[in-house]
């Protein structure tokens, strides 16, 4: 029972920070966008700007939740809920640190993908509940490019799940003891990283939300707090990734010698979650953003490839005694 307990607590706990951290992102964003483009950024509500998420979220909530007549209404307020769920349910597999974490799942990055799996039904249903043209054209570009890039991520961890001889993402940071996987899976990460921002639908690859073309894409319809729920997957996602890319390419908690008596395994991991995130920022200032057909003809013509050679390779190299 006291089991039981702790569980729930930790998880009310981590749901609780995860919020939080998805609005301060926002914040950071925002913040860092300014630097690298020469000017403030937000700088008027609290120190350096720092409660303009928390004025942005007030905002959103006392919007008008508004449910348009000529839309599907269950399927319409649904669809948000099930996104910022996913998203949330992939975070119970992550190994935040040695001891913490909510569960020890040996299929753990088989739940992450399925949850990645799921996601796509959240901007698909808006989409098509909104019974808008440009909102049901964001769905299905979102659901071309999610169900796309998902083969080719769950094809880049592939060489991970081969070198460690597990699925469980405590084992695998656990593998890493003796070297990061990122020296010898650099293509693997690549591609996942990829697939990773095309799967969060961030720029380059925000196609399905393009506000040049679509309006907003899936989200046109929404306001108030459905809105606010499509933004929280957003920056969820944007973390989880990041989480992700952590685990199973640069050790998770893991610092070599005598980094790793610097700071605690959590904080360790935090921090390569951080530079992880300013990364996904840095590549929405730098890159413009690609057609949707551009997109497609590049993940199934180069990016396919690449990853059924990494995966070839990897186990080619496994078997010839190169990888102990």
């Amino acid at each position: 029972m006291a089991e039981i307990l702790f569980k729930l607590l930790e998880i009310i706990i981590i749901i609780a920070l995860l919020i939080p951290i998805a609005a301060m992102l926002v914040w950071v964003e925002r913040r860092m966008i300014g630097i690298w483009q020469d000017r403030l950024g937000p700088n008027r509500v609290g120190p350096f700007g720092i409660l303009q998420s928390l004025a942005d979220l007030l905002k959103i909530l006392g919007k008008e939740d508004w449910i348009p007549p000529f839309s599907e209404r269950l399927v319409f307020t649904i669809a948000p809920v099930i996104g910022a769920v996913c998203v949330l349910m992939s975070f119970a597999v992550i190994p935040f640190s040695p001891s913490i974490g909510v569960s020890d799942l040996n299929i753990g990055l088989l739940f992450f993908l399925a949850m990645a799996s799921l996601a796509v039904y959240s901007v698909v249903l808006a989409g098509w509940a909104s019974n808008s043209k440009y909102a049901l054209l964001g769905g299905m570009r979102a659901a071309a490019q999610t169900v796309s890039y998902e083969v080719f991520m769950g094809l880049s961890v592939m060489g991970v799940v081969l070198l460690t001889g597990s699925f469980n993402l405590r084992e695998i940071v656990l593998a890493q003891e003796s070297g990061w996987l990122i020296q010898t899976q650099f293509l693997g990460f690549i591609i996942f990283m990829i697939a990773g921002i095309a799967e969060s639908h961030r720029l380059p690859f925000d196609l399905p939300e393009a506000e040049t073309e679509l309006t907003a894409g899936f989200h046109t319809e929404y306001s108030g707090l459905k809105f606010a729920l499509f933004f929280l997957g957003e920056y969820l996602s944007v973390t989880l990734i990041s989480a992700m890319s952590v685990v199973l390419f640069f050790g998770g908690w893991l610092m070599p010698a005598p980094l790793d008596s610097w700071l605690p395994p959590l904080l360790w991991f935090i921090l390569k979650i951080l530079l992880f995130v300013f990364f996904f920022i840095l590549l929405r200032t730098s890159l413009p953003r690609p057609r949707f057909d551009q997109l497609l003809i590049f993940g199934w013509k180069y990016m396919l490839p690449l990853a059924l050679i990494n995966l070839l390779a990897t186990g080619v190299l496994k078997l010839g005694g190169f990888y102990g």
